[in-house]
């Protein structure tokens, strides 16, 4: 589309832009809106610099998109319990979101997206990379995608393939954990899942939740699940997101998949995150 209020620049050829020139501290008008809107559809992820926001200045700008969601495994933040802080400290040896992955994919309605804000940066270093899974679908051949139609995936938070999530917390100190007694949640989505704005269809699993197949074994359903996960991530169908204290992120969880590096050893990397309303995969 043409932009009449904003600069969008794409970040790479598969997805993702950039976008200048608008201050979210304010009180965007609706044609701004409605243009950034667009393009988050259009590009999956959109990123924007030197932002100065409280977290109410974040929540006002992420309502814009629907309600706010809740992460099951986080603390809110008392001021603003909608949001939580990622905070990996110069001891923490582990950080988090450190594999491809959906965000909560393990929930009977997963968030429509997530937002993130960075409030501290390693000198270098602690890149987002960002995959999308309806350009990978759409890469995938006839056969395969008459296989897959009808497939059900099972989604679980354990993490069970990377060592389990408690434990994954306790390589942590440093995040807020809670409902650690809850992390065996699972929930039932489709493998190809239609986007209710687009119309667009996208692979919908990873290897860190899709646990299996629904009336299949996890031995059964593991080479395929890995065979699809890795097909999403090709480099044609990345991009990938250098932060600076203020940018802020806001990535289609419907139809992207993310990985956050783990490259600044002994450095700190702070970020605060909400989730917006989605709804139930079909």
């Amino acid at each position: 589309m043409a932009y009449q209020t904003l600069d969008v620049e794409p970040l790479a050829g598969a997805m993702g832009a950039v976008i200048h020139g608008v201050d979210l501290s304010t009180d965007l008008s609706n044609q701004a809106f409605d243009e950034i809107h667009q393009a988050f559809l259009d590009h999956k992820a959109i990123f924007f610099h030197n932002q100065n926001l409280d977290p109410q200045q974040q929540i006002a700008f992420g309502r814009r998109f629907g309600p706010m969601g809740v992460y099951p495994f986080m603390e809110g933040l008392e001021e603003a319990p909608e949001t939580f802080e990622i905070l990996k400290t110069e001891d923490d040896k582990q950080n988090f979101g450190g594999a491809w992955h959906s965000d909560m994919s393990f929930t009977s309605i997963p968030p429509l997206g997530t937002m993130l804000y960075s409030l501290e940066m390693p000198d270098a270093g602690g890149d987002t990379l960002f995959a999308n899974t309806a350009l990978a679908y759409d890469a995938l051949s006839d056969g395969m995608k008459d296989m897959l139609d009808g497939l059900i995936g099972v989604y679980s938070a354990a993490l069970k393939r990377s060592g389990g999530r408690a434990q994954r917390f306790k390589t942590n100190k440093s995040m807020n954990a809670k409902n650690m007694d809850n992390v065996d949640m699972e929930a039932e989505h489709p493998v190809v899942r239609t986007h209710p704005e687009t119309g667009k269809k996208a692979l919908y699993l990873g290897k860190g939740h899709t646990v299996r197949f629904k009336d299949m074994t996890e031995a059964e359903s593991r080479p395929l699940i890995d065979f699809l996960a890795e097909h999403c991530v090709r480099p044609e169908f990345t991009c990938r997101f250098a932060w600076g204290v203020g940018s802020l992120a806001l990535w289609d969880n419907r139809c992207t998949l993310h990985f956050a590096i783990d490259d600044y050893p002994g450095q700190r990397r702070r970020m605060r995150r909400l989730t917006i309303e989605g709804d139930q995969p079909v």
